[in-house]
């Protein structure tokens, strides 16, 4: 149950349903003056029968700032006092007289009167900003736009804006006190690749100045001695390097489109027989093993395999100078200006090459030695002088050659072999 009482239905009388009283009596003094019927959007001011059924139809009282809460006509408002801005009526400005310009705020008088400005002559125009009288000579020098550093040079000498967003600074490995972190000096000194390192400095395979540091984000200086203990240098010697002759319809990197990497050639049953390693092949050696470098889906030739973070700096690293041999079977004619450009003087995707050494094998036969590997370069390179590629094959990495290795078989790294 609830505590809210229940209204009793109203009771039948003559004149069909019972009156109900106001909710809050009238007062007993004397009620205003009703004030005059109104209409249009006035209409809202009358009481609702639903709120006030005794007061329908009737306009709610106004107030007024008046102490007898009656309006007061505007007309009959009290004066204002001495000093304050006389009142006019609206619209009751007079028209101003011509040429009159209105005084300012300040009390301070016009210093010519308005549009009495004299008339410039035909074809004069106003100065514009570049248009300005050249300085004087002893005019001293312009004043500099702050203290701390050089006047900003002209406009005209200012570097213009090309359009392409502006390169993220390189940040410098040194820090403000000429240290270099513990891993980059490892990979500078050729002792291993960052990841490899960051592996042996959890370890504690890393000593500087005969102390171990085994944690990462350590810095040192570039004059501090840097060693691998020998259990590093032997975790070194067990990453192996696997040279391949990958033959046609074998991607370089991950399977796409349908095709399989050349990795899934390096089985036991693949092994050149002829490889003079004493190296034993294990199922370990697939950890880890990347593609330094790439040749195409159409390409054959020696592909390198390795574990070895510092072979594959040296091979595919951005300071890379490894030359790269190719001989490239092509169709179409090749006169002396396009053989100098095959040379040098080309550009790929905006960029110029760098320069190569072409000749030609045989009537039908081009030798390309690079030290880049764009995508598909050979390729885009001949088409640009009228040439079409039926083959490439890839002969020598550095001073490794691909020898006699038949396609689809690889080898190991030989320990007296090096790029």
């Amino acid at each position: 149950m609830t505590d809210t009482p229940r209204r009793r239905p109203p009771l039948p009388t003559r004149e069909g349903t019972l009156k109900l009283k106001s909710r809050a009596s009238a007062p007993a003094t004397t009620a205003a003056p009703a004030a005059p019927a109104k209409s249009g959007s006035q209409d809202w001011r009358k009481r609702s029968k639903a709120s006030y059924p005794d007061q329908a139809g009737s306009e709610a009282p106004r107030r007024s700032r008046s102490p007898d809460d009656t309006p007061r006509p505007r007309d009959e408002r009290p004066p204002r006092d001495a000093g304050d801005k006389p009142g006019r009526g609206f619209g009751e400005r007079g028209p101003r007289a011509d040429g009159e310009r209105p005084a300012r705020r300040d009390g301070a008088s016009a210093e010519r009167p308005y549009r009495e400005r004299a008339p410039r002559p035909d074809g004069e125009r106003p100065r514009q900003r570049d248009e300005r009288p050249p300085r004087a000579a002893d005019a001293g020098p312009r004043p500099e736009r702050s203290a701390d550093g050089p006047a900003r040079p002209p406009r005209h000498e200012r570097k213009q804006w090309s359009g392409a967003p502006r390169p993220a600074p390189a940040p410098s490995p040194l820090a403000a006190d000429g240290s270099i972190r513990l891993s980059k000096r490892m990979t500078e000194l050729g002792l291993c690749s960052r990841r490899e390192a960051d592996e042996y400095i959890e370890k504690g395979w890393v000593r500087v100045d005969g102390r171990v540091v085994s944690e990462l984000g350590s810095r040192v200086q570039p004059g501090q001695l840097v060693e691998l203990d020998r259990r590093g240098q032997t975790a070194q010697d067990r990453r192996v390097t696997i040279l391949l002759n990958k033959p046609v319809g074998y991607v370089s990197g991950q399977a796409e489109d349908g095709y399989q990497p050349a990795s899934v050639l390096i089985t036991a049953e693949n092994r050149w027989l002829d490889d003079a390693s004493e190296t034993r092949y294990l199922n370990s050696h697939h950890r880890g093993l990347a593609p330094a470098g790439r040749l195409d889906i159409d390409s054959i030739g020696l592909l390198v395999f390795t574990q070895d973070g510092r072979i594959a700096r040296q091979l595919i690293g951005d300071d890379s100078a490894i030359e790269k041999e190719y001989h490239v079977r092509v169709e179409g004619g090749l006169d002396a200006a396009g053989l100098a450009l095959l040379n040098h003087g080309l550009s790929l995707d905006g960029e110029a090459l760098r320069p190569a050494k072409v000749s030609w094998l045989n009537e039908d036969q081009l030798r390309f030695v690079l030290r880049e590997g764009k995508k598909r370069q050979i390729r885009r390179m001949c088409e640009l002088v009228g040439l079409k590629v039926v083959g490439l094959k890839r002969v020598r990495i550095g001073r490794v050659m691909l020898g006699n290795l038949p396609p689809g078989q690889w080898r190991y790294l030989g320990a007296n072999e090096v790029f």
